[in-house]
C-alpha cells in the first residue's frame, strides 16, 4: 500500500588545468575518475539506507549530471529529489540547482565537506548573492551535511507528510473536535486536506445486526476471542462476552475501512452511543485495529488526530491517543482506554482486559507499556497552527482510578514551560524519538513547533 520513491542525482564538474589562472573550484571531485569513485560510494550508502528503513523506501537509479541541460533531460517521477551537489560544470553557476528546485516535489541537498556547494550553497543559491534573506522555496533545513542519520530523519518526515496530507479517514458519527466542535475539522482540513467519510450510527447498527444474525460470523468472533485470551500475555478481568462482541465490532470497522480503501478510522460517540448498539465498548476494537496496522482513534477529535496521523506515518508504529494530566516535578501522567499493544511496531505488550473505566462496561485494554522506554509526546493546539512536543521516558504503569492504560512519563526538557503553555487537550504518544522529523515536517506545512527537549 505504501511506497516512497527517492530520485538521487549526482551533480559535478570536470576541470582542466590552465596556467596562471584560477581554473578549478573548491572540492574533491575534479575528474571523471573522481566522479565514478564517488558514485560507487553513494550507491553503497543508499543501499544501506534503503535496507535499514522500516518503511518501503525505494531508491531509484542515480543520475550523473553536470549542466542544466543534463537536468532538463531527466524524466523525474519520485516523491523527493536527493541531490549530491559536489560541483557544477560551469563554475559557480546556480542554474542546475534552480532547475532541480523547479520540479514540483521536495528536494534535499546532501553535501560533503569536500563538495563545492558546501562552500557556496547558502550565499550563491539560497541568497542569490544579492540578499541577506533566503529567496526561494528551498530552506536551510533541506540541506544535509554528510550525516545519513539526519538524511534518514528528513526522508521519514517527508514520508509522514506524503501519507498524512490528503489522508482518507472514516468517521463513525459526525467528526468534530474536543472543545471547539466542527471548527476543528475545518482547521485540520486547511492544513491537511483530509478526505473524511462519515458513517452514521444507524449504518453501524445495521452492520452489527447483520453479523449478529450470521452464525459463521459469531463463531469466528468466538474463535478470535479464544485465541486472543489464550495468550500468556493477556489476562481477562471482564465478561468474556464483551470480548467476543469486541471482535464483531472490529470486523465491522475493518469492513468499512476495506470497502473505502482507507487506513484510518475514528468514532465520535464511542461511549454511550455505541455501547447499546454493539453491547461492548469501542476500546478493545480500536486497540486491535492499531495492532493490525491500521490507525484508529476514539472521540473523533480533529484537534489531535492530525498529529496522530503524521506521527504514525513518520514512525511506522501505532500511536497512543491520551488524556493528559497536570505536569509536575518533571513528570506527567497520561491515560486512555484505547491503547495499542504493538507499540514498538512488532511486539505485543502484556495486557489486562477490564471494563471501560467511566462506564464500568465492555472491554478495554490496560496495556503494561515498557518501563524505561523513550517516547515522543505531542500536544497540538486547539487552533491547529501550533504543536508542542517533548521526549520522555516511561517510568511507571500506575493503576489509578482513571482510564485503564496509564503511563507516568518523565519529561526530558522544560516541564515548567509545558505546565504554563499546554495548548490543546488530547496528546499523542509513540515509542521512540521523532522530534526532529516532526520539526522538519511542520516547517513544510506552516505549523509552529515548540520542542521542549531541545533536540539538535
Amino acid at each position: 500500500m505504501f511506497d516512497f520513491q527517492v530520485k538521487p542525482i549526482f551533480l559535478y564538474g570536470v576541470y582542466e588545468k590552465k596556467e596562471q589562472t584560477s581554473w578549478r573550484p573548491w572540492g574533491g571531485i575534479q575528474s571523471e575518475a573522481d566522479a565514478d569513485s564517488e558514485i560507487k560510494r553513494i550507491k553503497d550508502e543508499l543501499l544501506e539506507l534503503q535496507n535499514k528503513a522500516r518503511f518501503p523506501l525505494r531508491i531509484q537509479p542515480l543520475s550523473k549530471t553536470k549542466t542544466v541541460e543534463d537536468i532538463r533531460n531527466l524524466d523525474i517521477n519520485a516523491d523527493v529529489i536527493l541531490v549530491y551537489a559536489a560541483g557544477v560544470q560551469e563554475i559557480d553557476s546556480i542554474e542546475p540547482l534552480e532547475q532541480l528546485s523547479s520540479y514540483d516535489m521536495p528536494i534535499i541537498f546532501f553535501l560533503r565537506k569536500d563538495y563545492l556547494w558546501y562552500e557556496i550553497i547558502h550565499p550563491r543559491f539560497l541568497r542569490k548573492s544579492v540578499s541577506d534573506e533566503i529567496l526561494q522555496p528551498v530552506i536551510v533545513e533541506d540541506i544535509v551535511v554528510d550525516d545519513y542519520k539526519e538524511l534518514f530523519q528528513k526522508l521519514r518526515a517527508l514520508v509522514g507528510l506524503k501519507y498524512a496530507i490528503g489522508a482518507k479517514v472514516i468517521s463513525i458519527g459526525a467528526p468534530g473536535g474536543w472543545g471547539i466542535g466542527e471548527e476543528a475539522v475545518q482547521k485540520a482540513n486547511e492544513t491537511w486536506d483530509f478526505q473524511i467519510e462519515t458513517v452514521s450510527y444507524q449504518e453501524l447498527a445495521n452492520r452489527i445486526e447483520v453479523l449478529k444474525a450470521d452464525t459463521d460470523a459469531i463463531e469466528m468472533a468466538q474463535e478470535d476471542a479464544e485465541n486472543y485470551l489464550s495468550n500468556s500475555k493477556v489476562e481477562l478481568k471482564t465478561d468474556k462476552n464483551f470480548v467476543i462482541n469486541a471482535f464483531l465490532l472490529e470486523r465491522v470497522f475493518k469492513d468499512l475501512l476495506k470497502e473505502d480503501n482507507a487506513h484510518i478510522l475514528t468514532i465520535a460517540g464511542c461511549m454511550s452511543i455505541v455501547m447499546p448498539i454493539s453491547e461492548t465498548t469501542a476500546c478493545l476494537p480500536i486497540c486491535l485495529l492499531n495492532d493490525s496496522g491500521y490507525l484508529a482513534f476514539c472521540e473523533s477529535d480533529f484537534v489531535a488526530i492530525p498529529a496522530g496521523i503524521l506521527l504514525h506515518f513518520i514512525s511506522s508504529k501505532p500511536v497512543f491517543f491520551v488524556d493528559p494530566t497536570l505536569p509536575h516535578k518533571g513528570q506527567v501522567t497520561v491515560a486512555h482506554c484505547t491503547a495499542p499493544r504493538r507499540m514498538d511496531g512488532s511486539n505485543l505488550e502484556r495486557v489486562e482486559i477490564l471494563t471501560h473505566f467511566e462506564s464500568d462496561y465492555g472491554a478495554a485494554p490496560q496495556v503494561k507499556m515498557k518501563k524505561g522506554q523513550v517516547v515522543t509526546v505531542i500536544d497540538p493546539s486547539f487552533s491547529g497552527n501550533e504543536w508542542i512536543g517533548f521526549r520522555g521516558r516511561i517510568i511507571d504503569n500506575p493503576t489509578l482510578q482513571i482510564c485503564r492504560t496509564q503511563l507516568d512519563i518523565e519529561i526530558e526538557g522544560d516541564w515548567k514551560k509545558l505546565l504554563h503553555e499546554m495548548k490543546g487537550f488530547h496528546w499523542l504518544v509513540v515509542y521512540g524519538d521523532y522530534l526532529s522529523e516532526i520539526e522538519y515536517a511542520l516547517k513544510k506545512v506552516g505549523v509552529k513547533w515548540t520542542n521542549l527537549s531541545n533536540s539538535n
